[in-house]
């Protein structure tokens, strides 16, 4: 890493999440934001010029001449191994957007190819971040909900992703990743799929269970509306209390079982901070800056996404087999 105050990052992506990646950089003085690589010219020129940072179009060329000490990479979602492998083989520390990747060897080719080298290999599973989830997760830990006993979440929206499970490979990852953050591991999946609107299977119904003894349910769809309110649904159930979290950002609920009150959080009137989903980012990106200059592993490491994809997997072996499969 640099030895100067700031941590020179690098963007390759000049796409619209690609613009918070960019946002983001741009705002800290602890952050040089040296370059963004894209795949227009014209897109990525105008991008860099609005944040004062350099273009590119070929990757190589940017790590050649501006060595940068972390590089960023927000680009489509099936279109993340090529560029991720070179700059894992280049040497250079990386965070890389979900998906990981859509394939088993692919993610398994990343993964040992940057333990070779040592590298710090962060994931942006931003959902963890929000005050709802950091709340759930502290009642969890303090013991407040008991033994969990089930746990169920929806999420659903609009989306054509090219690929026959792309709402499960592409957006589910975050279902995937949450459940076994709040819950523990998942030790088996059983799926069902329908294709009916001809978009894949878009649209999905799992039954998990956990290795805790818990089960779940996992609902995902793109053949629903990011308009609709309650788009997003968490809800944990222990023996002692229910928690249960509304659109990722928007409301947190813990309730002792027997109780007809609950405790309800909400962002404030001037809370804008804790009410806008992307600035989730924001504070993923806190975290993981200042362990990448402590030397310190990723707050969320990429093999989260290999895990993701595994679960993923499993649900798809389920769903064309009709059987139960064991993700251990």
């Amino acid at each position: 890493m640099s030895t100067r105050k700031q941590t020179k990052i690098a963007l390759i992506g000049a796409g619209g999440w690609g613009y918070h990646h960019a946002r983001i950089f741009q705002g800290r003085q602890d952050v040089d934001f040296c370059a963004i690589v894209g795949r227009d010219e014209s897109k990525t020129t105008a991008r860099a010029a609005e944040f004062g940072t350099r273009a590119y179009t070929d990757i190589a060329s940017m790590l050649e001449r501006e060595k940068p000490d972390l590089v960023s990479l927000c680009l489509p979602n099936q279109g993340h191994f090529d560029a991720t492998l070179q700059i894992i083989q280049a040497g250079v520390p990386l965070l890389v957007e979900k998906p990981l990747v859509f394939g088993i060897k692919e993610a398994e080719t990343l993964l040992e190819a940057a333990e070779k080298k040592g590298l710090f290999f962060a994931i942006n599973f931003n959902h963890r971040y929000a005050v709802p989830v950091q709340k759930a997760k502290a009642a969890i830990d303090a013991g407040r909900l008991g033994d969990l006993v089930f746990a169920s979440w929806r999420f659903g929206g609009e989306g054509d992703g090219g690929h026959p499970h792309a709402n499960l490979i592409e957006t589910q990852c975050h279902g995937f990743d949450m459940l076994e953050y709040l819950c523990g591991p998942i030790q088996s999946v059983m799926a069902q799929m329908t294709n009916k609107t001809g978009n894949g299977f878009s649209t999905l119904a799992l039954a998990l269970a956990f290795e805790s003894g818990a089960v779940g349910t996992l609902l995902g769809s793109y053949d629903s509306s990011y308009a609709y309110a309650g788009t997003h649904a968490l809800e944990l159930n222990g023996s002692l209390g229910r928690a249960t979290i509304e659109d990722t950002v928007k409301r947190y609920t813990f309730q002792q079982a027997g109780s007809e009150t609950a405790e309800v959080w909400q962002a404030g009137y001037f809370n804008d901070a804790d009410r806008q989903f992307h600035l989730t980012f924001d504070k993923h990106f806190d975290h993981l800056l200042q362990a990448f200059q402590a030397g310190a592993a990723p707050p969320v490491h990429a093999s989260a996404g290999f895990r993701a994809l595994r679960l993923a997997y499993a649900a798809i072996e389920s769903f064309e087999s009709g059987k139960r499969i064991s993700t251990r």
